[in-house]
Parts: structure tokens; sequence; C-alpha cells
């Protein structure tokens, strides 16, 4: 049988532009995980910090809701394989390489990639891995599939697409660890991704200090809002935020 063919040795290697991705403190990722489902609170803070990479729900699906997930961005950007994708399949040529950006990946990491539209940019093998690495999940910005599976491992994903269409031989892996474009917004490897059901956050890491102790005083202000409502407090008497 045939050997599928993919992207190996130096040619992989030749993609990835950062080998060590800068980290978030752990102590920092469990601070925004208490923060609970607050991707509404983090685009208002980062509104008003003048920091874009918001994108919605909308956009960005849940495959697995009801999950909060927070961790350091480790990005994947795909373009579209040249030549004819049949030709490609009778050959068994694969030239995707998410799983070169697995084996770069530590625990708390989140797979971020730019993908192609209609096509899947991610399976349930590959989600597999990406959960066995320590992966806590990903986003992707085009098609996934296998939802089912990834799902099955407690593996959630974001995507702005689910086909059946493999990329194996339509999708090419062009750059591991550069600057990818998610929805117009701009990610960097080692920011901070913060993901739930209303939506998902880019957190530049060089900002993520500042986002978190808006973002902390935000909640309490919120918890002693709806304390009040609960209490019977009129909506004009209901305390201030600044």
């Amino acid at each position: 049988m045939q050997q599928e063919k993919r992207l190996t040795g130096k040619i992989a290697a030749d993609r990835i532009r950062q080998m060590a991705v800068p980290r978030a403190d752990p102590a920092l990722l469990a601070a925004y995980r208490a923060l609970g489902d607050a991707s509404g609170v983090l685009s208002d803070v980062m509104d008003r910090l003048g920091i874009p990479g918001v994108v919605g729900a909308s956009t960005l699906a849940p495959t697995l809701p009801g999950k909060v997930m927070v961790g350091t961005a480790l990005t994947v950007r795909n373009v579209m394989q040249r030549g004819h994708e049949y030709e490609a399949a009778r050959a068994v040529v694969n030239k995707m390489a998410e799983f070169e950006a697995h084996n770069l990946a530590q625990p708390d990491d989140v797979l971020v990639i730019q993908g192609v539209p209609g096509i899947s940019n991610m399976g349930g093998i590959s989600a597999q891995l990406g959960k066995r690495h320590g992966e806590v999940g990903a986003i992707v910005m085009g098609g996934v599939r296998d939802v089912a599976h990834s799902r099955s491992v407690g593996f959630p994903v974001w995507a702005s697409e689910i086909t059946p269409r493999t990329g194996k031989w339509r999708v090419e892996t062009v750059e591991i660890n550069g600057d990818v474009e998610i929805d117009g917004v701009r990610v960097c490897c080692g920011d901070i991704v913060f993901a739930d059901d209303t939506g998902v956050c880019f957190i530049p890491i060089a900002r993520a200090q500042e986002v978190l102790v808006m973002a902390q005083k935000t909640v309490k202000d919120e918890e002693i809002k709806c304390a009040a409502i609960d209490a019977g407090t009129h909506i004009a008497d209901l305390p201030k935020s600044d």
C-alpha cells in the first residue's frame, strides 16, 4: 500500500517560525478562568482599552457548548493546496501539518488555525492528539469535521464551519507559530485565548494583566448589581460602575 506523503523533517521545520512560544504564567490563566463565562465582560474591557480581538459565536461557534476555554495561542496558517484535489487524492499527497504544531504543544495551549473555508482544517484524530498533548481546545477559522469524535474526547473546538470535506489533499500548511488572522483579528503565538458560548477573545500577552485587572473589577461590580436586582432594587437605584 502506498504510504501517505506528509510534511516531515526539514520541510515542516522550515515553516515553524518559533519553536518556543512565549507562555503566560499558569496563575494568570487560572485568574482568567475564574472569571467564568466572561467574554462579554472582556469585550467591554478591551473596547475601553482600545484593544481589538473579539469574534462572536455567530462566526466561531463552539462544538462543545457550555465550556469556558482559556489558554496560550499556538498558531497555524493554512492555504489552498496547488493542483487538482482529485489528483492529489489519488496520489495521497497530504500537505496538512497541524500535527507538527501538536508536537510543539504544552499543557494549556490552544491551537489557533487560520484555515481554508469549506474544507476541514482539523479532524477527530487531530483533536484527540491535541488532547493528549495537553491542549485545552482549538479555534479554527475555516471548516472542521468529526465533531462527534472531538466531543467524545472532551476537546472543545470553536469553528466557522463544519464540513465532511477533508483538507488532506486540498489544504497546505504554510506557517506554524507565525501571526494569523481570525475574522480580521491578528493573533500572535503566545497571546491569550478566552472562549465561551458567546464568543472568542484574543488578548495580546503584553496587555493581559491590564485586561485581567479591569475584568475582575467589572465581574465584581456585576455580581453586586445582580444581587441588588434579586433583592428588589429599582433599576435607577442600582450601584453605578466606574
